[in-house]
């Protein structure tokens, strides 16, 4: 793996916390790096090693991050850029395409790879059952890079349509109101008896799991650790001692 320079660039995904669940591929891939570069607690999950300069950032500084991962493969460095989960969703594989668009001519002949990772919407997704079992769609919930009216707009259709939704960033510290709205919403257009599932954390010592219904749904049970995933009009929740298995089956009828 090397461009023209003897650089490259990965852009890798470091899953939902368990460091289990970091692929193989990223593994090796941090072991031959020379700069690590991405939002300072991602970084922090990066061991430090004799050779390796790590650089975290702010989450504010998604493309000055990504020029400057692509800056320095140019220079021939051996640049990771990492994010949880999965690095296209909703991460930074986006900010580097993007930089790469606008930036200098040179470093679209760089070698650049993205590596995948465990999502939090699938980790989520796994550890209360399968309620990502047929149709489903994923909607990030902050308004930073877009307007209330058009999440609220594609929270509806995506009711109307019945898919699963799978709820990325749904209540900030900054704005707390806006999660309460979306679950307004949500009863509107699905009813009070649709499932949901609050996924906190997963698959860290902090994990909790909440599988309960939009009526007793409350905005304070989510923050910006949490995954949230409400179930189409299919989805089920079958009861048991311990915790619930909630799952959406594949038949569509």
């Amino acid at each position: 793996m090397s461009g023209p320079s003897g650089g490259w660039l990965a852009i890798a995904g470091l899953g939902p916390g368990d460091e289990a669940l970091i692929t193989p591929e990223v593994t090796a891939a941090l072991a031959q790096a020379s700069d690590v570069i991405g939002y300072i607690p991602y970084v922090a999950r990066v061991a430090p090693r004799e050779g390796l300069v790590l650089h975290p950032s702010d989450n504010r500084v998604e493309l000055n991050r990504a020029a400057h991962a692509l800056d320095l493969a140019a220079q021939g460095r051996r640049v990771v850029v990492v994010s949880s989960g999965d690095p296209g969703v909703f991460a930074m594989a986006s900010a580097v395409f993007e930089a790469l668009e606008a930036g200098a001519t040179a470093w679209r002949n760089l070698d650049i790879r993205v590596l995948p990772g465990i999502t939090a919407m699938l980790a989520a997704s796994a550890r209360a059952g399968a309620p990502l079992g047929h149709d489903f769609c994923a909607i990030n919930l902050s308004d930073n890079l877009k307007p209330w009216p058009l999440i609220e707009k594609r929270l509806r259709l995506a009711a109307e349509a019945d898919f699963a939704m799978a709820f990325y960033n749904p209540r900030s510290k900054a704005r707390p109101e806006g999660f309460a709205r979306v679950l307004e919403v949500l009863r509107d257009a699905c009813g009070e008896d649709r499932a949901i599932l609050f996924a906190r954390a997963v698959s860290t010592p902090e994990e909790d799991l909440r599988v309960t219904t939009l009526g007793k749904a409350q905005a304070e049970m989510a923050d910006m650790r949490t995954m949230v995933i409400v179930g189409s009009s299919r989805t089920r929740i079958i009861d048991r001692a311990t915790r619930p298995i909630l799952y959406t089956p594949r038949s569509a009828s």
